[in-house]
């Protein structure tokens, strides 16, 4: 068995608990993966602004993977690489957001838009990223600048249907996949959670056999087919569960940290 080199990490539904904090626990599993010579970094749906309090506590070091892994950043959050959805793309997506009701909100490098600041899930994103949106009328000056699109709502049913509608609209032009029930995240085409674990295995000079991943999404598969090893969160749909190499406890019960214990584990026996 290939030891672990490297641990990339999503970040919602795995690396935090339900109110979007870090528990001791995963901070010391993490610290023990430094001592251990492993390599650390995260990737996310989320915005470059909504990872920064992580770097820190978790002494991440490596490039991180905004925008579910089409914006790699450094830890001053200064791009090292970074890919746009289409024009052409941008205005479809919203259209077919606007089409299936679904709230709408248009990030670019720096910045969260939104029309509407009292959306029902702008509360929610606002806790979760630390950080406020910028109020616009429309979106028209911002086509050409769109990392990342998110359509938001509380129907998940119907946010699936606004999923397959949307990935047959764009095809091969972006990517659309949820990151969350109520979510669903429309991003550069070509790049994804998995290209990014490519990237940084590139940069290391490691194999992706060498590297263990771990998430909770279906924007998680991208990552666990090019990586060595998986974890699926317990919290995970059982499709994710299906689809890892191991599956441990929920990010209410430390799942992450059982998970890189069990790394630190296998290392050591190897």
């Amino acid at each position: 068995m290939t030891k672990t080199a490297l641990v990339v990490s999503d970040v919602d539904g795995t690396l935090l608990t339900k109110e979007k904090l870090l528990t001791e626990r995963a901070i010391g599993a993490v610290k023990r993966l430094h001592e251990a010579g492993i390599g650390f970094t995260i990737t996310s749906s989320r915005p470059t602004l909504g990872m920064r309090f992580l770097i820190e506590p978790l002494g991440i070091t490596l490039p991180i993977g905004a925008f579910n892994g089409s914006c790699i950043v450094d830890t001053a959050l200064k791009p090292v690489e970074q890919h746009l959805i289409p024009e052409a793309a941008t205005r479809r997506a919203l259209e077919l957001l606007e089409k299936f009701g679904a709230e709408i909100w248009l990030f670019n490098t720096d910045q969260w838009l939104t029309r509407d600041p009292n959306g029902a899930y702008v509360p929610h994103e606002k806790r979760a990223i630390r950080a406020d949106p910028t109020i616009v009328a429309n979106f028209t000056p911002y086509l050409s600048s769109a990392c990342k699109i998110v359509g938001a709502s509380a129907d998940a049913e119907g946010l699936q249907r606004c999923e397959a509608a949307m990935q047959q609209a764009l095809g091969a032009q972006a990517t659309a996949i949820r990151s969350q029930s109520y979510y669903l995240d429309i991003t550069p085409p070509g790049v994804n959670k998995g290209t990014f674990v490519q990237t940084i295995a590139h940069r290391l000079g490691i194999s992706t056999d060498a590297v263990a991943t771990i998430g909770d999404m279906q924007n998680d598969l991208a990552m666990f087919r090019v990586s060595g090893t998986s974890f699926a969160m317990g919290n995970a749909t059982d499709d994710v569960k299906r689809q890892a190499t191991h599956v441990t406890s929920s990010n209410e019960e430390d799942g992450f940290a059982k998970a890189m214990e069990m790394i630190l584990k296998g290392n050591a026996a190897s």
